[in-house]
């Protein structure tokens, strides 16, 4: 079962998005052939993937296939159902294992398994009644943010409560057996540790990356991040910790809240490369995805070392608001990198794809990638047209 897998041989992914495509395109590189099963067509990962497959994650026949048909199957996603995961152990190894999947899929256990593991969290309650969110409200306060148990991400399944609002009608529009109430947290930054453990248990940990949410999205990361030496390092050991305690063979991120106290908590675990760390591609000596491939495979982990100060930033839908973006404009700056993801429908607020700047600081760079993603906006006639 521990056995390397050496590049020749086929990797399998449940999921076909943009982190999949990503990981393929890593997985390709290295001299591997991907192959990709999700309920779509013409997905971002089917596009540079050997092989796209086309079945539910429910369809435990055509799951049990794919992963016949593989060496390793790995995810790009962590809303994978539990006998998916099952089937396909039964024919190929899946890491990281389920076991991590259970445990980061719903709010509650993931809380619990912080708890038990000695790591801060933001306070919470769990909710699965009137009464429940009743006695929450009273010991947590408001504000505070009601969250599904499953299935939430980029902002969806939740809900921000202040002093006055209906809580109760809140728990009904969001229709879900099981919620979370935490409390609001009076933040410095946010901050998220991406890192890497193989087989062995050994690690890799990516520097504190510093991001900006806009709309529940992830619209700006940039590292190095300006921390205390004290708070970077606290915020790699609790990445260590997490890993190791979880025994990850993969990729995870760890996403926290840093307070004005000097606090770290963390608020939520990926299981998988993170938006965050995309900028990792450009600016470090391994990336997130080989790094994903070499875990996942058995192959020892590459550098995390970063080369330059990079930023980051998303390319959501609404670009498109106005026509196509003007590629030509942002591709004018020499220092930053373009990547779109394949998609073929614009909508407001879906990521299509992401632009990362690379300069001397990290606040050089920040400005470099927003002053690119602003050159996008217009499309490409009225440019031709100034």
């Amino acid at each position: 079962m521990n056995q390397v897998i050496l590049p020749g041989a086929t990797l399998g992914v449940l999921g076909s998005g943009q982190l999949g495509r990503m990981f393929a395109v890593a997985a390709r590189r290295l001299g591997y052939r991907v192959h990709v099963l999700s309920p779509d067509d013409d997905t971002p990962a089917g596009q540079i993937a050997d092989v796209e497959i086309n079945a539910s994650y429910d369809d435990l026949d055509a799951v049990a296939r794919f992963a016949q048909g593989v060496s390793v199957v790995t995810f790009e996603f962590e809303n994978v159902p539990a006998a998916t995961t099952d089937a396909a152990e039964r024919f190929a190894p899946v890491r990281p294992r389920g076991a991590v999947l259970h445990a980061t899929q719903n709010r509650l256990r993931e809380k619990r398994f912080l708890q038990s593991i000695g790591v801060p969290t933001t306070p919470f309650a769990a909710v699965r009644s009137d009464a429940d969110l009743a006695r929450a409200v009273a010991e947590l306060g408001l504000p505070a943010v009601l969250k599904t148990a499953d299935w939430g991400y980029d902002g969806k399944g939740q809900r921000m409560l202040q002093p006055g609002d209906d809580a109760a009608a809140a728990w009904r529009e969001l229709a879900t057996p099981e919620a979370i109430l935490e409390a609001f947290v009076d933040y410095e930054c946010e901050l998220s540790v991406v890192g890497a453990r193989g087989i062995a248990g050994d690690i890799a940990l990516y520097g504190p990356i510093h991001n900006e949410h806009r709309h529940h999205i992830l619209d700006v990361s940039h590292t190095p991040a300006a921390l205390p030496e004290k708070v970077a390092g606290a915020a790699l050991d609790i990445g260590r910790a997490i890993l190791t305690h979880l025994e990850v063979v993969g990729v995870l991120c760890v996403e926290m809240f840093l307070t004005r106290d000097g606090q770290l908590l963390v608020n939520e675990l990926a299981p998988r490369p993170h938006n965050s760390g995309h900028l990792t591609i450009d600016a470090h000596v391994t990336c997130q995805f080989e790094q994903q491939v070499r875990a996942v495979c058995g192959l020892p982990l590459g550098s995390a070392r970063q080369i330059q100060p990079a930023a980051m930033v998303n390319l959501l839908g609404d670009l498109w608001q106005h026509g196509e973006p003007a590629w030509a404009r942002a591709c004018g700056f020499p220092e930053v990198k373009l990547h779109l993801y394949g998609k073929q429908q614009a909508r407001p607020g879906r990521k299509m794809g992401h632009l990362t700047a690379l300069a001397a600081t990290t606040q050089e760079a920040v400005e470099l990638a927003l002053a690119a993603r602003k050159s996008l906006e217009g499309n490409v006639e009225s440019m031709s047209n100034a």
